[in-house]
């Protein structure tokens, strides 16, 4: 009787060495945290235009440190724009890619036409986020709709994969009626 072939375990990498200073480890470290930014970078809610940047600090190689002022709109909620500033890290390390911004953020969110919300909205959906650094760092806003009192709230905050930041801002927008048929009239004149 003949014994069956002995399957063999194919291993996704080889077990020494890639190339000096690149062990297996090391490679699968790198693998998934490319699959970690890449995650965090495409899952963007909502894609932002960019407003305008002054800078604030002169830098003599790369770019100069800047607050930049972004705009996006809630992917979900037709009427609503948000504006989101927060620093971004100049010099020949910004410039690069490998800065880490700081957590600072301010938000402003208005409604600028009738609301019209186009699906179930859920407390905590994230309706932008922008990555902060070359590696795990995000900023976030997310929206929570505050049903008692007829208002959408907006929280800016960033994170990282293991500790975030307690540092956040909030905007709120009331739902209100929109346009001439919405105009509160005034007493009446004799």
């Amino acid at each position: 009787m003949q014994a069956a072939p002995r399957a063999h375990r194919l291993s996704p990498l080889p077990s020494r060495p890639l190339s000096p200073g690149l062990s297996p480890s090391l490679v699968w470290a790198l693998i998934w945290s490319l699959i970690w930014t890449g995650l965090s970078l495409s899952s963007a809610p909502a894609l932002a235009e960019p407003v305008g940047c002054v800078s604030t600090r002169f830098k003599m190689l790369g770019a100069n440190d800047k607050v930049c002022i972004d705009s996006f709109q809630d992917p979900k909620i037709e009427g609503v724009v948000g504006h989101v500033s927060r620093a971004k890290t100049g010099g020949v390390k910004g410039m690069v890619g490998l800065a880490e911004d700081t957590s600072d953020a301010s938000i402003a969110c208005r409604q600028v036409g009738p609301i019209r919300i186009k699906k179930e909205l859920e407390d905590g959906e994230d309706v932008f986020k922008e990555s902060r650094s070359w590696l795990f760092k995000r900023l976030q806003v997310v929206r929570f709709h505050d049903k008692p009192n007829n208002t959408l709230v907006y929280l800016a905050y960033s994170d990282k994969l293991v500790e975030g930041s307690p540092k956040n801002a909030i905007s709120t927008v009331p739902i209100m009626p929109w346009g001439p048929s919405a105009a509160v009239s005034g007493p009446e004149k004799p």
